[in-house]
Protein backbone atom coordinates (compact mmCIF):
# COMPACT_ATOMS: atom_id res chain seq x y z
CA UNK A 1 0.00 0.00 0.00
CA UNK A 2 3.10 2.37 0.42
CA UNK A 3 3.87 4.83 -2.24
CA UNK A 4 7.17 5.55 -0.59
CA UNK A 5 6.06 8.99 0.39
CA UNK A 6 8.42 9.26 3.59
CA UNK A 7 9.59 12.32 5.54
CA UNK A 8 13.23 10.96 6.03
CA UNK A 9 13.77 11.12 2.34
CA UNK A 10 12.21 13.89 1.96
CA UNK A 11 14.72 15.91 4.09
CA UNK A 12 17.24 13.72 2.13
CA UNK A 13 16.35 15.23 -1.19
CA UNK A 14 15.85 18.59 0.01
CA UNK A 15 19.29 18.77 1.54
CA UNK A 16 20.59 17.43 -1.75
CA UNK A 17 18.48 20.33 -3.86
CA UNK A 18 19.96 22.83 -1.30
CA UNK A 19 23.24 21.99 -1.86
CA UNK A 20 23.23 21.53 -5.52
CA UNK A 21 21.63 24.95 -5.88
CA UNK A 22 24.16 26.41 -3.68
CA UNK A 23 27.03 24.64 -5.84
CA UNK A 24 25.47 26.06 -8.81
CA UNK A 25 25.20 29.40 -7.70
CA UNK A 26 28.97 29.18 -7.11
CA UNK A 27 30.05 27.78 -9.94
CA UNK A 28 27.66 30.28 -12.19
CA UNK A 29 25.49 27.41 -13.52
CA UNK A 30 21.73 28.33 -13.72
CA UNK A 31 21.26 24.48 -14.90
CA UNK A 32 22.44 23.05 -11.60
CA UNK A 33 20.60 25.90 -9.73
CA UNK A 34 17.38 24.91 -11.56
CA UNK A 35 17.82 21.10 -10.96
CA UNK A 36 19.03 21.84 -7.08
CA UNK A 37 15.37 24.21 -6.58
CA UNK A 38 13.81 21.57 -8.59
CA UNK A 39 14.70 18.63 -6.19
CA UNK A 40 13.97 21.00 -3.32
CA UNK A 41 10.43 21.31 -4.71
CA UNK A 42 10.09 17.74 -5.23
CA UNK A 43 11.13 16.92 -1.54
CA UNK A 44 8.09 19.86 -0.12
CA UNK A 45 5.86 17.98 -1.88
CA UNK A 46 6.23 14.74 -0.46
CA UNK A 47 6.94 15.80 3.15
CA UNK A 48 3.51 17.04 2.42
CA UNK A 49 2.49 13.68 1.16
CA UNK A 50 3.63 11.73 3.81
CA UNK A 51 1.53 13.86 6.32
CA UNK A 52 -1.47 14.30 4.36
CA UNK A 53 -4.15 12.87 6.94
CA UNK A 54 -8.27 12.28 6.32
CA UNK A 55 -9.59 11.67 9.74
CA UNK A 56 -12.76 10.07 9.52
CA UNK A 57 -15.56 8.66 12.30
CA UNK A 58 -13.29 6.33 13.76
CA UNK A 59 -10.74 5.78 11.34
CA UNK A 60 -7.38 7.46 9.84
CA UNK A 61 -6.61 7.33 6.49
CA UNK A 62 -3.14 8.69 4.70
CA UNK A 63 -1.02 7.77 1.72
CA UNK A 64 -0.05 5.12 3.51
CA UNK A 65 -3.25 3.20 4.18
CA UNK A 66 -6.55 3.19 6.27
CA UNK A 67 -6.53 2.44 10.32
CA UNK A 68 -8.97 2.19 12.57
CA UNK A 69 -8.48 4.24 16.25
CA UNK A 70 -8.34 3.24 19.21
CA UNK A 71 -11.93 2.62 20.59
CA UNK A 72 -10.81 4.80 23.72
CA UNK A 73 -10.74 7.89 20.66
CA UNK A 74 -14.19 7.38 19.58
CA UNK A 75 -15.58 6.64 22.91
CA UNK A 76 -14.00 9.94 24.49
CA UNK A 77 -15.03 11.98 21.14
CA UNK A 78 -18.39 10.66 21.97
CA UNK A 79 -18.44 11.43 25.80
CA UNK A 80 -17.29 14.81 25.16
CA UNK A 81 -20.18 16.10 22.73
CA UNK A 82 -22.68 13.94 25.19
CA UNK A 83 -21.18 16.17 28.21
CA UNK A 84 -21.08 19.19 26.96
CA UNK A 85 -24.56 18.95 25.69
CA UNK A 86 -25.65 18.15 29.45
CA UNK A 87 -23.57 21.08 30.41
CA UNK A 88 -25.49 23.19 27.95
CA UNK A 89 -29.23 21.65 28.88
CA UNK A 90 -28.05 22.43 32.68
CA UNK A 91 -27.44 25.60 31.73
CA UNK A 92 -30.46 26.05 29.84
CA UNK A 93 -33.19 24.81 32.32
CA UNK A 94 -31.08 25.83 35.12
CA UNK A 95 -30.29 22.36 36.55
CA UNK A 96 -26.45 23.04 38.48
CA UNK A 97 -26.47 18.88 38.95
CA UNK A 98 -27.19 18.61 35.22
CA UNK A 99 -24.41 21.21 34.26
CA UNK A 100 -21.71 19.64 36.73
CA UNK A 101 -22.48 15.96 35.30
CA UNK A 102 -22.09 17.23 31.55
CA UNK A 103 -18.95 19.18 33.14
CA UNK A 104 -17.46 15.94 34.42
CA UNK A 105 -18.69 13.50 31.41
CA UNK A 106 -16.90 16.74 28.97
CA UNK A 107 -13.42 16.04 31.13
CA UNK A 108 -13.78 12.08 31.34
CA UNK A 109 -13.97 12.09 27.38
CA UNK A 110 -11.21 14.25 26.92
CA UNK A 111 -9.15 12.30 29.35
CA UNK A 112 -10.53 8.69 27.41
CA UNK A 113 -9.90 10.44 23.91
CA UNK A 114 -6.13 11.37 24.92
CA UNK A 115 -5.36 7.85 26.40
CA UNK A 116 -6.61 6.72 22.60
CA UNK A 117 -4.41 9.14 21.31
CA UNK A 118 -1.23 7.95 23.36
CA UNK A 119 -1.96 4.73 22.47
CA UNK A 120 -2.38 4.82 18.75
CA UNK A 121 0.88 6.88 18.69
CA UNK A 122 2.97 4.79 20.52
CA UNK A 123 1.75 1.30 18.82
CA UNK A 124 2.08 2.91 15.49
CA UNK A 125 5.79 4.48 16.44
CA UNK A 126 6.40 0.77 17.69
CA UNK A 127 4.87 -0.58 14.17
CA UNK A 128 7.12 1.98 12.12
CA UNK A 129 10.22 0.81 13.66
CA UNK A 130 9.34 -2.89 13.81
CA UNK A 131 8.30 -2.81 10.34
CA UNK A 132 11.64 -0.89 9.24
CA UNK A 133 13.77 -3.06 11.09
CA UNK A 134 12.15 -6.48 10.52
CA UNK A 135 11.81 -5.11 6.20
CA UNK A 136 15.65 -4.36 6.34
CA UNK A 137 16.40 -7.91 7.83
CA UNK A 138 13.99 -9.28 5.26
CA UNK A 139 15.63 -8.00 2.54
CA UNK A 140 19.27 -8.85 3.27
CA UNK A 141 18.21 -12.17 3.81
CA UNK A 142 16.18 -12.01 0.30
CA UNK A 143 12.92 -12.93 2.08
CA UNK A 144 10.69 -10.95 -0.14
CA UNK A 145 7.18 -12.04 1.41
CA UNK A 146 8.40 -11.32 5.08
CA UNK A 147 9.88 -7.83 3.59
CA UNK A 148 6.49 -7.08 2.23
CA UNK A 149 4.57 -7.76 5.33
CA UNK A 150 7.08 -5.60 7.83
CA UNK A 151 6.63 -2.72 4.48
CA UNK A 152 2.59 -3.15 5.71
CA UNK A 153 3.22 -3.12 9.17
CA UNK A 154 5.37 -0.48 8.69
CA UNK A 155 2.83 1.02 7.01
CA UNK A 156 -0.12 1.22 9.17
CA UNK A 157 1.71 2.26 12.33
CA UNK A 158 2.76 5.40 9.98
CA UNK A 159 -0.61 5.83 9.60
CA UNK A 160 -1.56 5.22 13.46
CA UNK A 161 0.77 7.88 14.13
CA UNK A 162 -0.81 10.19 11.40
CA UNK A 163 -3.94 9.70 13.09
CA UNK A 164 -2.71 10.69 16.75
CA UNK A 165 -0.65 13.63 15.76
CA UNK A 166 -3.63 14.61 13.72
CA UNK A 167 -5.79 14.48 16.27
CA UNK A 168 -3.33 15.81 18.91
CA UNK A 169 -2.72 18.82 16.61
CA UNK A 170 -6.21 19.79 15.83
CA UNK A 171 -6.66 19.96 19.40
CA UNK A 172 -3.78 22.38 20.06
CA UNK A 173 -4.41 24.58 17.73
CA UNK A 174 -8.36 24.50 18.75
CA UNK A 175 -7.27 25.70 22.42
CA UNK A 176 -5.52 29.02 21.25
Amino acid sequence: MSDNTSTLKSYVDSATGAIQNAVGSIMGSSGDQAQGQAKENKADAEYDASHATIKLPGATATSSGVTKDDPDRTAGSWNQKVGSAKELAGGLVGSENLKQAGRKQNLEGQEQEARGQVSDFASGAADRVTGTVGGTVASLMGDKPSEVAYQKQHDTGKTQQRGAEHDIQKQAEAQK
